[in-house]
C-alpha cells in the first residue's frame, strides 16, 4: 500500500512535468518557514501580557525595583519596557534619548520577527504565475500533438493534454492560498506585538514615577552644576 502511494506521487510529479517540482519545492521551503516562526513565536510569547501588566501595575505604584523584578526579558514588550525603566531610574539619559533607544531596539526586535516573511511574500506571489506558465506551456504542447495528428485526432489524446496543463495551475494555488494564509496570519501577531509595545512603553514614559525620577534627575543636575 505504501509503495503504491509513493509510485502514485512519483507519477503525478512525472505527469506535472519541471514545474510541479518546482512547486513542491517551493512548498517545502514554506512549510519550513512557517514552523521555524510558529516555534519561534511560541518560545518567546510574545503576545503574553500577563507579566507586562503586573510590573506596570508595580510601577504606578512608585515600586520600580518590583515592576522589574516581574518582568520576563526574554519577551520582547517585557525587555523593552524593563530597559525603559532601567534607563529612567539612572537618569543618565535625557527622556527624549530614552524615547530613541527604545524605539531603535523595538525595531530590531519587530524586525527578527519579521524575518523570512519576505520570502514566504515571494512565494506566494509566484506559485499561481508559475502554475500558469506550466498550464500555457502544457496547452501548446497539446495543440502541437493535436496539430501533428493531422485529421485524425484522438479528443482523448488532447483532453488527456489538457488536464496534465491543467495540473500546474492546481498546484500553484494549492501552494500559494496556504502560504498567502499563514504570511497574513504571522504579519497580524507581529502587527499586535507593536502595538503591545508601542502601549506598554508609554505607560512607562507618562506614569507619575517616570515624572517624578526625571524631576529628581534635573535637580541632581542643578545641585551638581
Amino acid at each position: 500500500m505504501e509503495n503504491s502511494v509513493q509510485q502514485q506521487i512519483v507519477d503525478f510529479l512525472q505527469v506535472g512535468g519541471p514545474v510541479v517540482w518546482i512547486l513542491m519545492g517551493f512548498s517545502v521551503v514554506a512549510l519550513t518557514i512557517v514552523l521555524m516562526k510558529l516555534w519561534q513565536f511560541a518560545s518567546l510569547r510574545a503576545e503574553s501580557r500577563k507579566t507586562v501588566d503586573k510590573a506596570l501595575q508595580a510601577w504606578r505604584q512608585q515600586n520600580s525595583n518590583q515592576a522589574l523584578e516581574l518582568l520576563d526579558e526574554t519577551r520582547p514588550v517585557d525587555s523593552l519596557v524593563g530597559f525603559s525603566i532601567r534607563s529612567l531610574q539612572s537618569g543618565q539619559m535625557e527622556v527624549d534619548r530614552i524615547r530613541e533607544e527604545v524605539e531603535r531596539l523595538a525595531m530590531n526586535k519587530l524586525n527578527q520577527l519579521r524575518s523570512y516573511f519576505r520570502p514566504l511574500e515571494i512565494i506566494a506571489s509566484l506559485s499561481p504565475l508559475l502554475g500558469l506558465l506550466g498550464t500555457v506551456l502544457g496547452m501548446i504542447t497539446a495543440f502541437q500533438q493535436m496539430e501533428g495528428a493531422g485529421s485524425q485526432v484522438d479528443p482523448s489524446v488532447l483532453s488527456g493534454g489538457i488536464w496534465q496543463a491543467l495540473l500546474t495551475t492546481a498546484v500553484g494555488l494549492a501552494v500559494a492560498i496556504p502560504v498567502v494564509t499563514m504570511h497574513s496570519w504571522l504579519e497580524r501577531k507581529v502587527e499586535r506585538i507593536s502595538h503591545m509595545v508601542n502601549d506598554a512603553v508609554t505607560q512607562v514614559f507618562t506614569c507619575k514615577e517616570a515624572e517624578r525620577l526625571v524631576a529628581k534627575a534635573a535637580k541632581e543636575v542643578l545641585h551638581a552644576a
